[in-house]
């Protein structure tokens, strides 16, 4: 397993679990020291048990040995990153090529290599080529065999899928379909496809889940134009077979590790092939999904009167998504950090990514608890949808904020028990809908005039039907 990452780590402790001895290769020292001790680098539920599983049974171990790794096995995973290109939309492929350029000079004999990183189309063949013109006794197979994990669900969605795709050669994708067995045996559909169909599945995939979220957040600016609540639109569009409910939730938008950087490289991989204007339409999706990261800003500002300065902003939230530690492209530091230019003290709290967090944007002041982040503040914002924000009691937090002011990234709070602790509620794609009964407050001065007094609720409000 070459790249111990996210995914390498994951699926090397998930193919000893099968039964399989795997040599994980990892040439970072802290990453490969970590594992070594049974260390997970990264926050991923399960995955610390079912690693010092592997290792104690003497089925997973780990090197940075290249050549120990040639003479280990005849069957190598590729699992390496492909970050995006500084200043362009490209995958950056070198992390790949460096495997191939490290392995190839010491096989002998036939290999095959597995490719689960996720490359633009024709990488595969371009693989095949580059391998062997390095192999002097011997010959290398390639197939593609794509990762479809999420994060917080990595393990079942490894050893439980929903699918399995391979593409390549018929008798080197029989190889694949072996290491699977059991879970094939389970009931996994086994789709084999030629090389470039596979790997296109993530990239085509991943295009899709974030054309569905951009387009609900979309949608949710007409809803806020309009007055109208886009989580019942939503509600109301779901039940419809054909579209589904999934994936249809407005607010911050999508980040991490994999959509932002692979629908920009799938659109400059559709350029080089001729087919740029296949894709444009990914680029108003990416523009929409930032997009909503400065309207949360402004919608932040609004609701402390129209000037973050001297504003004390609690941010819920670090990582891109719940149940995971990954802060690559995050929505929720993202506004953070422009919260912060903007002139608010900005106190962000996560229960896993605090630390990444720190070193991404060391500015940011960070807090050990949601009351610690949350004392003293004109306006609590929610940005990650992490169970234990969901279930906060807002009388819990009114006695420690300046202004009971709560800002739901995510919509993902009960606007109603909020507004009915007395707290002003606002979200993007307009407020959800509360009864009409429900009192509004007088508008106040500026927050930095009268911190008791709420903020009137204008977004939005449409009551219910009698």
């Amino acid at each position: 397993m070459f790249g111990c990452g996210y995914l390498g780590a994951t699926h090397a402790a998930c193919m000893a679990e099968l039964g399989h001895h795997v040599l994980g290769v990892e040439t970072d020292a802290h990453k490969l020291a970590a594992l070594r001790s049974g260390q997970v680098p990264f926050h991923e539920p399960g995955l610390p048990d079912l690693l010092r599983r592997g290792l104690d049974s003497g089925l997973l171990r780990f090197t940075d040995d290249y050549c120990e790794a040639a003479q280990f096995a005849d069957l190598h995973f590729i699992a390496v990153g492909t970050p995006q290109k500084k200043g362009e939309y490209a995958a950056d492929l070198s992390h790949v090529h460096s495997v191939i350029d490290r392995l190839a000079p010491h096989l002998s004999g036939r290999h095959l290599l597995i490719g689960k990183s996720t490359v633009p189309v024709g990488t595969a063949a371009d693989l095949l080529v580059r391998a062997n013109a390095q192999v002097d006794d011997g010959h290398i197979d390639v197939v593609w065999n794509p990762e479809f994990l999420r994060e917080g669900h990595a393990i079942d969605d490894t050893l439980s899928p929903d699918r399995i795709v391979v593409g390549g050669a018929a008798q080197s994708c029989e190889r694949v379909a072996e290491i699977y067995a059991p879970i094939l045996a389970a009931g996994t559909p086994l789709l084999v496809t030629d090389l470039p169909t596979a790997e296109l599945v993530k990239v085509a995939a991943n295009s899709f889940l974030a054309t569905k979220i951009s387009f609900i957040n979309a949608i949710s600016e007409v809803c806020e134009a309009a007055g109208a609540d886009v989580s019942l639109l939503a509600d109301a569009i779901g039940h419809d077979g054909r579209i589904g409910r999934r994936f249809l939730n407005a607010g911050l938008g999508f980040g991490g590790g994999c959509l932002p950087k692979d629908i920009r490289a799938f659109m400059a991989r559709a350029g080089e092939l001729g087919a740029d204007q296949a894709l444009t339409f990914l680029r108003e999706v990416d523009s929409i999904n930032m997009r909503r990261r400065t309207a949360m800003v402004e919608l932040v500002s609004t609701s402390c009167g129209g000037d973050l300065l001297g504003a004390n902003i609690a941010v819920l939230g670090a990582a891109f998504k719940p149940d995971s530690d990954d802060v690559r492209d995050s929505p929720a530091l993202n506004v953070a950090g422009q919260l912060q230019l903007r002139g608010a003290a900005v106190t962000v709290y996560d229960p896993c990514a605090m630390a990444n967090s720190r070193r991404l944007f060391p500015t940011l002041s960070y807090a050990q608890s949601v009351q610690e982040a949350c004392a003293g503040a004109d306006a609590v914002l929610v940005a990650t949808e992490w169970s234990q924000f969901v279930e906060i009691d807002p009388d819990d937090l009114s006695p420690i904020v300046r202004r009971r002011v709560v800002i739901d990234g995510r919509r993902c709070l009960p606007g109603d028990r909020w507004h009915a602790a007395g707290w002003v509620y606002r979200a993007l794609g307009g407020t959800p809908v509360r009864h009409a009964n429900t009192p509004k407050s007088p508008e106040p001065p500026h927050f930095l005039r009268d911190h008791d007094v709420r903020l009137d609720d204008h977004v939005g409000v449409v009551p219910t039907l009698a």
